[in-house]
């Protein structure tokens, strides 16, 4: 029997060595995640635990390739941990349609791609084909607390079954 997404998310979260079943605070004034019809966008994730940045720096200076995937992993499991927090569980998902990656680069880092990997990791191995999507990966200065990657997404939900009406059952 295939596992549930829950507990394939719970099995990323083990490896990474870390827990995303917490509040998630979201700082500022908006909010996580915003529904319109069947899509969610989730606002971007830094790869913060709690209240700790976990991967702060340059990728391709102070920060590894390595350690930038693996803030790229921490972002995409929050933002799922948000998702599942606001959705319930994440069997609601259709389907990822788009992340964006941004990497906070060294003047000649260009592998931002490579970073991007580790989210797109993170959505294959608990979606599947539902986790393949569309991603732009973006090197940029600087991002919010020092962050060496921040991940935003959006995502299709399936359509919600309504239930029969007893009325329109006929014998």
């Amino acid at each position: 029997m295939d596992q549930s997404r829950k507990a394939l998310f719970e099995g990323i979260a083990q490896a990474l060595g870390h827990r995303f079943d917490g509040e998630m605070r979201i700082g500022g004034n908006y909010v996580p995640t915003v529904q319109h019809g069947d899509e969610v966008y989730i606002s971007g994730q830094i790869p913060r635990i709690d209240n700790t940045v976990m991967v702060v720096g340059r990728v391709g200076a102070e920060v590894s390739l390595e350690q930038g995937r693996l803030a790229a992993k921490i972002c995409t499991m929050r933002a799922l941990a948000i998702l599942t927090q606001q959705l319930g569980d994440l069997e609601r998902i259709h389907k990822v349609l788009r992340i964006n990656v941004y990497v906070r680069s060294a003047e000649d880092f260009t592998q931002q791609s490579e970073v991007a990997d580790g989210a797109s990791e993170v959505l294959y191995g608990i979606f599947a084909e539902a986790g393949v999507h569309t991603r732009t990966s973006v090197g940029v200065y600087q991002l919010p607390k020092g962050a060496a990657v921040e991940v935003d997404m959006i995502v299709a939900l399936k359509p919600l079954v309504a239930p029969l009406d007893e009325d329109s059952i006929s014998d």
